[in-house]
Order: C-alpha cells, then structure tokens, then sequence
C-alpha cells in the first residue's frame, strides 16, 4: 500500500512553514480579492526549484519524444530525476496542492489550471514545436494559461451546446464565440481554447477543435473578474472572440484532420486529471478543518466541561477523521496505480470526485457547526473553507455529472 515516505514528510513540513510565513498573513486580501494569487506562487516555485525541475523534466521528455519520431530505440524513462516511482513522483507534486489548499484553496485551482490543464492539453494534442513554444513558460509560471471550454449555453454539455465556431479562410482561422467560468481568464497569458470548426455543414455535425491563443490576441477581450461565493482567490472570468484571427501553427495538432478527431477525447482526459486533483485539495481542506475543530473541541468549555467530552462532538470528530483516511485513500490508490502502471478509467475519476467533493463540503459545514457562532466568522477560517468546498461538487463536471459517468459505466458492462 502507498505510504508517505520520510522525502514526503520533509517537503510538506517545508511547505508548512511557507504557508505560514508568505501565505497566511495574505489571506484577507487574497480574499477580498484585493491581491492576486500570482506572485505567492511565482515565489513557491522559484524557493521549492518546482518549476526549474518541471522544465528539466519536460526537456527530457521532449527529448525522447524527438528520438521516437526519428526511430530511434530509446530505453525505459525514469520516472523523475529524483529517483522517484512515477507514484513518488505525482505524490510529491500533490504536496502543494494539499498544503495550499489548508488555507486557500482558490490559489490551487488557479494554479492547476495554469500548470495542470493548459500545459497538458498542449503537450497531449501539439506537436513538438508547439510544446517548446509554450509549454516551458506554463510550467515555470513565467506565463499563466487557462483553459477555456466553458460557454454560458454549454456547461455540464460541453461539446454539444458549443457554439464558438472557428472557421478557415485560405491560411487563417477566424474565431468567434463567448466562453464563461475561465479560471485565470482575467489575466491569462496562453489560452487553450476549444471551439466548433465551422466547414459550412449543419451546426449540429461540426466537430470541435483547440487552438492556443496569447492573452492580448486583437479580438480577444478578457473581462474582469466575476464576483463569486468563494475561491476568491482564483480570478475566474469571460472571454469574449470577435472575428480572432490565428495561424494555422495555432491550431493543436499536426494538420485539421488529427485536430478534428483529438479534441474531445483530449478534453476527456483533461477532465479526468482535474477530477483527481479535487482529491489532494478536498484532502488539505479535511485534514486543516479536523485540526482546527479538534483543537476548539479541547479548549472550548460549556457548561463546564470542555466540548470535546460531549458525544455528539465527538460523533462529528470521528466523522471528520473517516472522511480524512477515505480521501487520502483515495488519493494513495491513484500514486500506486501509476507504480504499476494502471490507467484508471474516466469513471473511477468521476467517484474519486464524486465522494471526496462532497466530503469535502460535509467536513466544512460540520467545522462551521462545531464552531457555533465564531465558525460563522470570517476571523476563524472554517466560514472561508466552507465557501471555497461548494465549487468542488460543481466545476470539473457537477456531482449529478459524476453520477451519471460512473452509473453509465456499470450498465455498459
């Protein structure tokens, strides 16, 4: 069973002291949304050498790739320059993401879609020049990307009410069309965009296609950020095309044909990996609310006696406590999947979404509760946490969404 190894342990002590010295002193501005969440994590990734090693580590796979390409033999890869199992490896790169999300967790979700989403969706569909022209960038947070499939007509049915179109005359591509709920959209600075191609057929028979766009593309508006019930500090926006117009170099893929048939499945595995990323953040949002209610609960008194003492507080605690080993579960199976190399299904993403969102949510509401009227106070950090969790049944594809992939799966079998 994967364990956390004393490397693990190490790096997220680490990581503890640079949330508590450059992190928590900002989190009233960060959400008030009076601060952007950029320069904390330009700063985490320049002091913990992430983003060096990440584009080490893409150099050496666009490496092989080249050597594939040109038939050549290549030998088994190494799973990360540290020594580490391709298990080790992705539970070290999760140690971030449940570190930050103890305290702000927006700053995950803005940093997931930049480093996560918009890297990988380029380095799965582009080719190789596309990768070396903006993936490094992504990775070492000298650009921040988003990944904008979203429309106001089009959510948990991505594809099938997409109606930004995208269409060919002679060597230019010229897009049109409104995308909403773009994480990093105010501020983005590569855009991974799916839109419908547009060949003159019937709207409903057109397939989609992506294409990397820069932030300040004429045409390209990006509107202020939205006012939301929490992850304030995650800048979530809209963009809005009007008559874009980009190379064919800006189009995902080798030619139209290979664009044409990678999108979707693409954006499917896409989902896949954010859904698994909820994992760590709804792990770091349990295991900060258990600490905090379990220390209010040994020193907090009512009618003489601490709370903790009462079983129905103590019915909350344990609660807390199963929902924290169940995540962090969840979450070991998916690092030791990797060890052996399984790939897990679509559907096995969806339930490991499924339950650890709404544990999520359960376990804030309930540290609210156990709080009592100070949990209701911005001052004590479990009212903000509560807020942030809500988002986690809904983007990435709702709770019902989740629902239907994973009962779809049992009845196809």
């Amino acid at each position: 069973m994967f364990q956390w190894s004393e490397q693990h342990e190490a790096v997220r002590e680490m990581l503890r002291v640079f949330c508590a010295q450059e992190l928590v002193p900002h989190l009233d501005a960060l959400d008030t949304e009076q601060m952007l969440p950029y320069p904390i994590l330009r700063k985490l990734w320049e002091q913990f050498g992430i983003g060096e090693m990440g584009v080490a580590d893409f150099h050496r796979r666009q490496k092989r790739a080249r050597a594939q390409a040109a038939g050549e033999e290549v030998g088994e890869r190494k799973a990360n320059a540290l020594g580490l199992t391709r298990g080790q490896a992705e539970a070290m790169r999760a140690l971030p993401t449940i570190e930050l999300s103890r305290y702000a967790p927006g700053m995950v979700t803005a940093l997931g879609v930049s480093v996560g989403l918009t890297s990988e969706a380029i380095l799965r569909a582009g080719t190789l020049e596309q990768r070396d022209r903006f993936v490094p960038d992504l990775l070492s947070l000298n650009k921040i990307g988003a990944w904008a499939i979203t429309e106001p007509s089009s959510g948990s049915d991505a594809f099938g009410s997409m109606r930004c179109t995208a269409r060919l005359e002679g060597d230019t591509f010229v897009i049109n069309g409104q995308k909403t709920f773009i994480t990093n959209g105010p501020h983005a600075d590569t855009i991974v965009l799916y839109a419908k191609f547009d060949d003159g057929g019937p709207a409903n028979k057109r397939r989609p296609v992506t294409f990397v766009l820069d932030g300040d593309t004429p045409g390209l508006t990006r509107a202020p950020a939205f006012r939301k019930m929490g992850m304030h500090s995650s800048p979530t926006g809209e963009l809005f095309l009007d008559d874009v117009r980009v190379g064919l170099d800006r189009l995902l893929g080798e030619d139209l044909d290979k664009a044409l048939g990678s999108a979707r499945a693409g954006a499917k595995q896409t989902f896949g990996q954010e859904r698994i990323a909820v994992a760590a953040m709804g792990l770091g949002m349990i295991e900060q609310c258990l600490e905090l209610c379990v220390e209010y609960a040994r020193t907090r008194k009512q009618f003489g006696r601490r709370i903790g003492d009462f079983q129905l507080i103590q019915d909350k605690l344990a609660r807390m406590e199963v929902a924290r080993i169940n995540t962090e579960n969840i979450l070991f199976r998916s690092f030791a999947d990797l060890d052996i190399g399984r790939q897990g299904s679509l559907a096995e993403a969806s339930a490991a979404k499924l339950y650890c969102a709404r544990a999520a949510m359960e376990v804030t509401l309930e540290a609210v509760q156990l709080h009592g009227g100070y949990g209701y106070m911005a001052e004590y950090r479990v009212e903000q946490l509560a807020r942030d969790a809500k988002v986690l049944q809904i983007y990435g594809g709702t709770d019902e969404i989740q629902i239907s992939q994973i009962a779809r799966s049992l009845l196809a079998g």
